[in-house]
């Protein structure tokens, strides 16, 4: 398995911010830039970069990068 890309570096490129802006206690609608549709690109983001698919409960759940942490973290996956 190659080495995976942190998760920082995924909600930076997919939300089109800067990576020192992105921490765990950011939280969706905590900054313009994500917004419902950046959260959906991110989704397809975080869903390409792991090779998951994640589940529509999780989707709606994600709510922060702690918790896409958490999230992923259930999908055997830890970034």
């Amino acid at each position: 398995m190659s080495e995976l890309i942190p998760l920082n570096e995924v909600f930076a490129k997919a939300l089109a911010v800067d990576v020192s802006l992105i921490h765990d206690s950011l939280q969706y609608q905590s900054i313009v830039q994500w917004d419902s549709v950046a959260h959906m690109q991110l989704i397809a983001a975080i869903e390409d970069s792991y090779d998951v698919m994640l589940d529509t409960d999780d989707i709606i759940e994600m709510s922060s990068v702690a918790k896409a942490r958490e999230i992923l973290a259930n999908y055997g996956v830890t970034v």
